[in-house]
């Protein structure tokens, strides 16, 4: 038999019907060797991360708002008018109070004489006008205490007046309320004046308007 001769590997071509293979894809080589893992998505840093926002406030009903606004205005006008807090004055006893503060830093303390020899005259709260006969103080030498004088006086429109500039009236029952201006009196409530009775008397100052020195109560906003 006549051996059959192939074709050799260099000089044969591929039959028509026969398709190339398709190249290999990078993914495919990496996937199947496993050198190269995949990288996993990026995922948000603090820094970069953005803060969650606030829930809203919910916002009043504009009924419940109307009725706050009612009830505080029914309260106001049960009260009454305000007590102001400070006098209704002209610009010249305005001018006087600030020149009063003045004279008030200027004023020296005046020392009762043998003060610091005796404890039982006092230090200060006490004073009594030098009499002796060689009475250093009396002669005003400068090595010892001021002597009261008329110069150190407050001006005479002013005197008796509160910094802020009311007249003090003491008051004990409520028929004394009836005359005082809120604009610039205030009330003094004698200290004899119960527990009792003080309250009444600082209510019914209030619903007048009046201010009052002393009071038990203290107002929100201070006084």
């Amino acid at each position: 038999m006549a051996e059959e001769t192939k074709p050799s590997g260099t000089g044969a071509t591929p039959a028509s019907g026969t398709a190339k293979p398709a190249p290999k894809s990078s993914a495919s080589t990496s996937g199947s060797t496993g050198s190269t893992a995949p990288k996993a998505p990026a995922t948000p840093t603090a820094a970069t991360a953005t803060p969650a926002a606030k829930p809203a406030e919910k916002a009043k009903p504009k009924a419940a708002e109307k009725s706050e606004a009612s009830e505080k205005a029914t309260s106001d006008a049960d009260e009454g008018p305000r007590a102001p807090k400070r006098a209704t004055l002209e610009n010249d006893e305005r001018r006087l109070l600030h020149l009063r503060r003045s004279i008030d830093r200027r004023r020296p303390i005046f020392g009762r004489q043998a003060a610091n020899r005796y404890v039982r005259i006092g230090r200060w709260g006490s004073w009594r006008r030098p009499r002796g006969l060689q009475s250093k103080q009396r002669r005003h030498y400068g090595y010892r205490p001021m002597v009261v004088s008329i110069g150190f006086r407050t001006p005479a429109k002013i005197r008796g007046l509160t910094p802020s500039g009311f007249r003090p009236q003491i008051v004990s029952n409520s028929a004394q309320l009836e005359g005082l201006d809120p604009k610039r009196e205030a009330a003094i409530i004698a200290h004899g004046v119960g527990v009792r009775k003080r309250l009444l008397l600082e209510e019914a100052a209030r619903k007048k308007g009046l201010h009052v020195l002393n009071p038990i109560l203290k107002e929100e906003g201070g006084q």
